[in-house]
């Protein structure tokens, strides 16, 4: 399962679950980024130009890395 996150509150309350996902088999993410540090400090995003070589490398079972950006 490949996942691109989209989160305001990927660095607060969802950080816990982003965590157990990470740590899951099977379950890649497309790296991400924080979404605009000053105006929104705890929001992610993931970051387009990665969907391509994240979807051949977990076809691959691997991480693309670095996972955060």
């Amino acid at each position: 399962m490949l996942l691109g996150i989209t989160a305001k509150d990927g660095l607060s309350s969802n950080a816990e679950n982003i965590g157990k996902l990470l740590n899951r088999k099977n379950i890649f993410f497309i790296p991400f980024t924080q979404d605009n540090p000053i105006t929104k400090p705890n929001s992610l995003s993931f970051s387009p130009r990665y969907i391509i070589k994240s979807i051949e490398d977990s076809l691959e079972y691997h991480q693309t890395q670095p996972i955060l950006l």
